[in-house]
């Protein structure tokens, strides 16, 4: 199996360069994600790490999304970043319920990018390996028509299906109205079948004791079975990075 991964990320490295890039400052875990996504086949793993570099040049060109770029989606605090799992990945909580659908969807990508950014680097231990994960939570608690928002949602999941592959471990969904049942089935139709099969909707005691376990009371705030608080994204300071 080693070999296979060898010559495959090989490969991708070859396919890189012919479409006039450079995976040099890039290690293994991190191309690992990209090839994974597409089924350990090097050539489109590799044009899918060149849209994603492009990308990256295009909305993030200084390699992070400030918080003056995106304060209006702050404001709300609906995006709460909770420390990490039993599994040792960063828990990340939605309040939907908070949430309004942007009018400005330029800043609302920014703003996308910024959470996955700042979640998943939440989880580094000095620096980055490339292959880190994240547990997503979508409570829909209290929510009304007026906070649902179809296009952000469809925006945040094809973020993480192209530009973060791999990075999604799990996402659970709580408190699903019966309203939004018909909402999430058309979400659910930009989908692909990988991300679809990380997604759990929790409607029951027993999928919620599971949730509970997967995640571990440490990092859960207590409204969901845990003994932690709710800590706002904006309120939590990342650890420089080691040189």
């Amino acid at each position: 199996m080693e070999q296979i991964h060898e010559s495959a990320l090989t490969q991708m490295r070859k396919s890189v360069r012919k479409l006039g890039s450079s995976s040099e400052k890039y290690g293994d875990p991190t191309l690992m994600r990209f090839l994974i996504a597409r089924s350990m086949d090097s050539e489109k793993a590799a044009k899918m790490f060149v849209q994603w570099q492009k990308w990256r040049a295009a909305l993030v060109p200084d390699g992070f999304v400030p918080e003056s770029e995106i304060r209006e989606e702050l404001e709300t605090r609906k995006i709460y970043l909770q420390g990490l799992s039993k599994n040792g990945y960063p828990v990340m909580i939605v309040k939907a319920c908070k949430h309004f659908p942007s009018k400005d969807h330029l800043q609302f990508k920014k703003f996308v990018a910024h959470l996955l950014d700042k979640t998943i680097a939440s989880s580094f231990k000095g620096r980055e390996i490339g292959n880190e994960k994240l547990i997503g939570i979508l409570d829909l608690q209290q929510i009304t028509f007026k906070n649902v928002d179809a296009r952000g949602l469809i925006t945040g999941f094809q973020f993480l299906q192209s530009y973060y592959p791999e990075r999604l471990a799990r996402c659970f969904i709580l408190n699903m109205p019966g309203f939004f049942v018909s909402v999430w089935r058309m979400v659910s139709y930009f989908l692909e079948k990988a991300t679809l099969e990380k997604i759990v909707i929790v409607s029951n005691e027993a999928e919620r004791r599971d949730f509970i376990k997967e995640i571990g009371e440490e990092a859960l705030p207590e409204e969901y079975g845990g003994r932690s608080n709710l800590i706002a994204l904006q309120d939590v300071t990342l650890t420089p990075l080691e040189d």
